[in-house]
């Protein structure tokens, strides 16, 4: 996590939520916190709760115990795992985007900064992964959040896709203000494009940067002992980690299925 978090009040918290629906207890007891400018990936097996954490976050779903607390009123834009608009909806990029209103310069440079100016006249539903992808993160930027929440964003990308994309996840909190809570099955692309890595089994069971994590005894129960190879790119971190190369280009997943 960035140094300068460690001493200030996180922009948004959940302080001992507890969600049950159908008599199951979904989350126990969940602490966390997210802070300014940050990059927080969330993991965890399937059926941890994750997409329930989101939900809470957003005001979706309501705990039946603990609360939410946020220091002002935030404005959150999603980037959903899936978005496949019906073939008989004529949804161009321009119209997408035109959903949201934002101020024509800054909506320019959102445009430029996602590489998407020459799709604007295409239809969405043609779109590759990657470039569809580019399009929602836009359209979710031009809401000017203070939390961005980005939901599988990488799943069914190729590897120079993946690495395009996270690059550009990883400048938006200097670029925009914002901070980015992302949840991914990718371990690989998890240790090497956050700053902070909460582990959620319906209770956080360990949090903290990426190289501490791995090290975590329910941690290695829930993904193994072996390393996950990274390299850190936040050049403004404060903490001194040593960069530490990638050896190789398989990169673990937990395979996503449908979760609570």
């Amino acid at each position: 996590m960035p140094q300068q978090t460690l001493n200030v009040k996180p922009i948004v918290a959940l302080e001992h939520v507890h969600v049950r629906i159908d008599e199951r207890d979904i989350l126990k007891n969940v602490d966390f916190a997210l802070h300014e400018k940050e990059i927080v990936t969330l993991i965890g097996p399937n059926g941890a709760g994750k997409s329930t954490l989101i939900k809470v976050l957003l005001g979706i779903v309501k705990p039946v115990s603990g609360k939410v607390i946020s220091i002002q009123k935030l404005k959150f834009s999603y980037v959903p795992q899936k978005f496949n608009p019906s073939h008989s909806l004529p949804l161009r990029v321009c119209d997408l985007l035109a959903l949201e209103k934002c101020d024509a310069s800054i909506k320019q440079e959102i445009i430029r900064d996602t590489g998407i100016a020459k799709l604007q006249q295409s239809k969405v539903q043609q779109l590759s992964g990657g470039e569809r992808q580019r399009v929602l993160i836009a359209r979710a930027l031009l809401r000017q959040p203070n939390v961005l929440v980005l939901d599988e964003p990488m799943q069914g990308l190729d590897i120079q896709s993946e690495a395009e994309l996270y690059d550009y996840v990883r400048s938006l909190p200097e670029k925009y203000g914002c901070a980015v809570l992302m949840v991914s099955h990718d371990l690989q692309w998890v240790m090497q494009g956050t700053h902070r890595v909460v582990c959620l089994n319906k209770h956080i069971c360990c949090s903290g940067l990426p190289e501490n994590v791995q090290q975590h005894p329910e941690y290695q129960a829930i993904f193994g002992t072996n390393r996950v190879f990274y390299q850190h790119h936040h050049d403004h971190c404060a903490h001194g980690d040593s960069a530490t190369p990638c050896q190789h280009d398989s990169r673990p997943h937990i395979h996503p299925e449908p979760e609570a």
